[in-house]
């Protein structure tokens, strides 16, 4: 049902991952075929609570111990330690053992982090806009300010679209480093989000070991939801973790 990052293997307690779309196995004559856990798509809200009760049940949980993050591609970060939607945040911190933390993808990257030595998890949305807004420093200031320390946190960059894939205009390209984006594929330039996203992270002083970047492209893979590809008949993954202990 979902894809459980290695890089979590040594943080005792964590579980964490990213659905998959599973459109030809489930909810198949759904409006939005598949594991859609997008609140703001066109499908019915039955068929998405239906979605997230299959999921919960995977993982042992129920909504009552669940933090979502309503994004709205800024780069604000709330602390949480008690479940619920939190409104105009792209990224949720949390110290408090068992709260699952989740944010949803459909091409814009979803980076988790944990702490190994502390209780300190994060999950964070960073399309170019939360991207360029600082939205994952942000939330990393914010783990260290609950107390996780950068030099024993680990993170994984999920699955997004892909810099052969990521078109972008001017007006966007001027808000990266140029290194960042590629002019010679198309005629317009492309942006290389993974590697900008690994930037910060590795800026901040989380190590190259501690990082695992996901190769796989949204737009190119269609295990997962993409909106460039599938505009409004796409869903939503789900990207989470928790921590028992």
């Amino acid at each position: 049902m979902f894809h459980s990052p290695k890089i979590f293997d040594s943080c005792a307690g964590v579980t964490s991952g990213i659905t998959f779309s599973h459109r030809d196995v489930m909810n198949t004559d759904g409006q939005i075929k598949g594991l859609n856990l997008g609140e703001n798509t066109d499908a019915p809200k039955a068929e998405i609570d239906q979605n997230y009760a299959r999921l919960f049940e995977k993982l042992n949980t129920t909504k009552k111990d669940v933090a979502l993050a309503e994004q709205v591609h800024g780069a604000d970060v709330a602390v949480v330690d008690e479940p619920g939607y939190y409104g105009n945040v792209d990224a949720l911190v949390t110290t408090h053992q068992k709260l699952l933390i989740g944010v949803k993808v459909a091409d814009c990257a979803a980076i988790l982090l944990a702490d190994s030595t502390s209780s300190v998890i994060a999950a964070v949305h960073a399309g170019w806009r939360g991207a360029a807004a600082g939205v994952l420093p942000a939330a990393l200031g914010q783990m260290k300010h609950a107390g996780a320390e950068l030099s024993t946190t680990r993170a994984y960059i999920s699955p997004c679209i892909s810099l052969g894939k990521f078109e972008i205009g001017e007006e966007v390209a001027v808000q990266f480093p140029s290194k960042f984006i590629n002019r010679s594929i198309g005629e317009k330039p492309h942006l290389d989000l993974k590697s900008f996203l690994k930037h910060q992270l590795l800026d901040t002083g989380i190590s190259e070991p501690r990082i695992e970047v996901d190769p796989r492209c949204t737009m190119q893979d269609d295990q997962f939801y993409s909106f460039r590809r599938e505009r409004h008949q796409a869903g939503r993954m789900l990207a989470f973790i928790t921590k028992d202990h």
